[in-house]
């Protein structure tokens, strides 16, 4: 079995890696810093780094050349946008744009490139969202925009896809570096592999319906 998770330096693509390589995965993964990559799943197994940005239309290329006989995509690379957390009225419109593109564009340009081998596989599509995609939470606006874009092609591709399983996901408040960024207490969180990580593993293991999840409503 083959995955491709991007974002998988650190957080919950890293947690996810670690434990699908334990499983026996072949794993491509993608963080836009490459040394840092290397360092963080140095010691997997079965493991290829395409490091680069996935709004980049070149690096997203490599990727898909890199996916050959793939099962599993994981569109877990995302950006925050502008930081500390700016009220819509306020909200840098550059800034928006390239969290548009990060977290929405980004993987439906992955999605596209990688439907023909999921067809023929009956593979699947992990779209990580958050809370702040359906709960107006102040300053958060930008950010979950581009998740509730995300939620909302994922909901159209199940239908336009029934061969294909698709899953958007909110995986809760993880202890992450980006929930740190936006001025949370990170520390007081739980760890993605012990929320988020047993969740994703449940959806593929049983292969769910495609729909809507969350880390929370997927525990035993």
């Amino acid at each position: 079995m083959k995955a491709l998770i991007t974002g998988a330096s650190r957080g919950l693509g890293l947690a996810l890696a670690g434990a699908l390589a334990r499983e026996g995965w072949e794993l491509v993964l993608d963080a836009r810093g490459g040394p840092e990559l290397e360092k963080a799943v140095a010691g997997l197994d079965g493991v290829r780094t395409v490091a680069g940005d996935v709004a980049d239309p070149a690096h997203r290329a490599a990727l898909i050349d890199a996916a050959d006989g793939l099962n599993l995509l994981v569109n877990n690379a995302s950006t925050l946008g502008a930081a500390p957390l700016p009220a819509l009225a306020a909200y840098p419109l550059e800034e928006l744009t390239r969290a548009f593109a990060v977290n929405t564009i980004g993987p439906l340009a992955l999605i596209q490139g990688l439907l023909p081998v999921l067809r023929e596989r009956r593979g699947a599509i992990v779209n990580i969202s958050s809370d702040a995609a359906t709960e107006p939470y102040e300053g958060w606006g930008g950010y979950g925009a581009t998740k509730a874009a995300l939620e909302q092609l994922s909901n159209v591709l199940a239908a336009e896809e029934p061969g294909v399983a698709v899953w958007w996901v909110d995986p809760g408040e993880m202890r992450t570096g980006m929930l740190a960024a936006a001025g949370e207490d990170a520390e007081a969180a739980p760890r993605p592999e012990d929320v988020a990580v047993p969740a994703l593993l449940r959806l593929v293991a049983e292969r769910l319906p495609s729909g809507r999840y969350t880390a929370s409503g997927l525990a035993r």
